[in-house]
């Protein structure tokens, strides 16, 4: 057995009177599960560019992110739909033209983005 290791637990420096309590991070299920799926929705290269071509050119037709990004009109639709789906993109309908639009929380979201990469620079 290691020096300083417990017969109880075999784990060097510890034994089963210092065992430690758990944290609590203060969110519930649902919470955690809603922020995971945020950071899922945003965590594609191609929603996450299509997110931020439309933050940055306000209401935007998917002629346009198509254009930007030079993937297929069924991939950029399914980016879209998906950032709908969580709040990011508000989505407007004009004849057979669809526009989008980030939402304040996607505004946010991206602003918190720029931050957080700005401390390591």
């Amino acid at each position: 057995m290691d020096r300083g290791a417990t017969a109880e637990t075999g784990e060097e420096g510890r034994d089963s009177a210092a065992c430690c309590t758990a944290v609590e991070h203060g969110l519930s299920a649902d919470e955690v599960a809603a922020d995971l799926e945020l950071l899922d929705a945003v965590g594609s290269g191609t929603r996450y560019e299509a997110l931020q071509c439309i933050a940055a050119g306000g209401e935007v037709c998917v002629c346009e992110i198509e254009a930007a990004l030079d993937v297929s009109q069924g991939a950029i639709s399914q980016a879209l739909a998906r950032l709908t789906d969580v709040g990011l993109l508000d989505r407007r309908k004009e004849g057979r033209w669809r526009y989008y639009a980030s939402t304040d929380r996607a505004d946010r979201l991206l602003e918190t983005i720029e931050e957080v990469r700005s401390v390591d620079e």
